[in-house]
């Protein structure tokens, strides 16, 4: 186990490493963050002292070279937009993006799993079809025309809902969260909603195609004839065995959430990652972008590594390799 856990951290390494240098490589191209600093009626030579001052008058490896020194000792530089720490910025925004993920992922495994057990298990009653229909829709309409939809029902026509932020919030320590108050729980209810209605589907779809397949397999008829009842069948034996499919999926859909939560958190003006790296795109904020790349690809790499660790608790055949 140790030596998986060591490979995996070198993995991170090396993910971090390469998403910086691409993104270094690939925002040489998204403008010139001089021209929006300065605006249009800067001089020449002041254009050239922003420039140096910002050490943007050395080449792009150089560049590289000192963002990784001081990413190391977690100094992601000045952010050009808001000329604070881009640490304190990914930080002040980091607890509105995982509370919004979090709940969504929740919601999603708490409705899709019993879902995708019951269609497996009544795959030809009404009800089976009925979710399968809803799962399908979920799948199918874009995540934008949802939070429109959910805005225009709840926040126009009903008025029960704020269409936009993210409520009261209470702060503890460096964590402000909203769940601890009525309007921060009321602002959560659409943007989980949006993020979570795929989430249900396709855990829904996944979990339903894998016990089907686990049910048909010999150690299913095995139990059976052991005299099992159908509870300790359908719930210790066939879902636990389709689970590692699902673990896999989830885990990486956590961090799709956490990189890809832009459009929820556009149409709902949430104040989360998700709108800070839409606004850095906008204004050309190389150290924004930078850091919030940097950040992804630890998020994707740690969720890899911890979906590993909890197949070695399901799966005890994986602890001997």
């Amino acid at each position: 186990m140790i030596t998986l856990v060591l490979r995996r951290l070198g993995s991170v390494l090396l993910v971090m490493l390469v998403v910086a240098g691409l993104s270094f490589w690939i925002f040489n191209y998204l403008g010139d963050p001089v021209n929006n600093i300065l605006g249009v009626n800067a001089t020449l030579e002041e254009r050239d002292a922003l420039r140096v001052t910002l050490g943007l008058d050395q080449p792009t490896i150089v560049q590289f070279w000192h963002f990784v020194e001081r990413a190391v000792v977690g100094d992601f530089g000045i952010s050009y937009r808001n000329r604070l720490p881009v640490a304190e910025l990914i930080l002040s925004r980091l607890p509105a993006t995982l509370e919004l993920v979090f709940c969504a992922t929740l919601l999603a495994l708490l409705i899709g799993i019993p879902m995708g057990v019951y269609c497996a298990l009544r795959p030809k009653g009404w009800v089976s079809r009925f979710f399968q229909m809803v799962s399908l829709v979920g799948i199918s309409v874009p995540q934008f025309l949802i939070g429109m939809l959910l805005i225009l029902i709840f926040a126009v026509e009903l008025r029960w809902l704020s269409a936009f932020g993210r409520g009261e919030t209470v702060q503890i320590g460096w964590w402000t969260t909203g769940l601890l108050t009525d309007t921060g729980r009321k602002a959560l209810i659409m943007p989980v909603l949006t993020l979570s209605v795929f989430q249900i589907s396709m855990i829904m779809r996944l979990v339903q195609g894998e016990m089907q397949e686990v049910l048909r397999s010999d150690f299913i008829k095995f139990a059976r004839a052991r005299g099992l009842s159908d509870r300790s069948v359908h719930l210790r034996h066939a879902l636990r065995n389709s689970l590692l499919p699902v673990i896999t999926i989830v885990g990486l859909q956590i961090g799709s959430l956490i990189a890809f939560a832009i459009v929820c958190e556009a149409v709902f003006q949430w104040p989360g990652l998700g709108l800070l790296i839409l606004q850095a795109i906008e204004y050309a904020d190389f150290p924004v972008m930078a850091a919030y790349l940097a950040f992804v690809g630890l998020g994707f790499a740690l969720i890899n590594l911890t979906v590993d660790m909890i197949y070695l608790f399901i799966d005890p055949r994986m602890r001997r390799k």
